[in-house]
């Protein structure tokens, strides 16, 4: 085998190597943006805000958390809860 027909397979299988992990991550891009619509991106496992933001579905407690919790719904779109421009006030 050729040196120029070695590297032509090489492209062809960059190529599909390519192709298929498109593949994948654009069904796991999906699927982000489909949970994103319902599920704040900033909410952890444990039901706590992680946002450096204002939101008003934070509720702080007096147990002394470093973080809020969020206190939304799955069932709620979170996009117009995000208040970018208030600083967060802890305990109000």
């Amino acid at each position: 085998m050729t040196y120029k027909k070695s590297n032509s397979n090489n492209k062809k299988q960059l190529k599909k190597s390519l192709d298929n992990l498109y593949n994948i991550f654009q069904d796991i891009s999906f699927h982000a943006d489909e949970i994103s619509k319902t599920r704040c991106p900033y909410k952890n496992a444990k039901n706590l805000c992680t946002a450096t933001f204002s939101c008003r579905n934070q509720h702080f407690t007096a147990k002394g958390l470093d973080l809020p919790i969020c206190v939304g719904s799955h069932k709620l779109d979170y996009r117009f809860a995000w208040e970018v421009d208030k600083p967060i006030k802890k305990n109000e």
